[in-house]
C-alpha cells in the first residue's frame, strides 16, 4: 500500500511541476514560446480554466498522498532489531583489578636509567 502511494505521490509531484511551468505568467504569452502567434496556447477559452482546474486537481492530490504517507510513516514502528532472531542478551562488565592483582613494577630513580636496580653480591 505505501509503494503504491509513493508512486503516486512522485507522479503526482513531476506533473505539479510541468503543469506549474506550463502556465503564464502576468502578461506573458505562452504562444509565444511555442511559436504560435495566438495569445492562447489551449485554445479560445486561454490556459488559465484548463491549466488552472489541472493544477488544483494535482494539487489535491499530491498533498492527500503527503498526509497519508505522513500518517502512516509516523504509525509504522520500525527498529533495527524488528527482524531478529537471536535474543538480545547483555554482556557483563569486567570489574576493575585491585591494587594486590597489579604486577610488580620495580621503583626507578627519576633521571635514571630505567634499568632493575639489583643488590650486590655477597662477599
Amino acid at each position: 500500500m505505501t509503494t503504491l502511494l509513493t508512486i503516486i505521490h512522485v507522479v503526482a509531484c513531476i506533473t505539479l511541476i510541468l503543469i506549474v511551468l506550463l502556465q503564464a505568467g502576468k502578461g506573458a504569452s505562452m504562444g509565444a514560446a511555442f511559436g504560435g502567434s495566438s495569445q492562447t496556447v489551449f485554445g479560445s477559452s486561454g490556459a488559465g480554466t484548463f491549466l488552472g482546474k489541472m493544477t488544483a486537481a494535482v494539487a489535491i492530490i499530491f498533498m492527500l498522498t503527503s498526509i497519508t504517507l505522513t500518517y502512516t510513516a509516523s504509525r509504522k514502528t520500525s527498529g533495527l532489531m524488528d527482524g531478529a532472531s537471536a535474543p538480545v542478551t547483555r554482556q557483563a562488565v569486567p570489574a576493575a583489578p585491585t591494587p594486590a592483582q597489579l604486577p610488580a613494577v620495580p621503583a626507578t630513580v627519576p633521571g635514571a636509567a630505567n634499568i632493575p636496580q639489583t643488590a650486590p653480591a655477597a662477599k
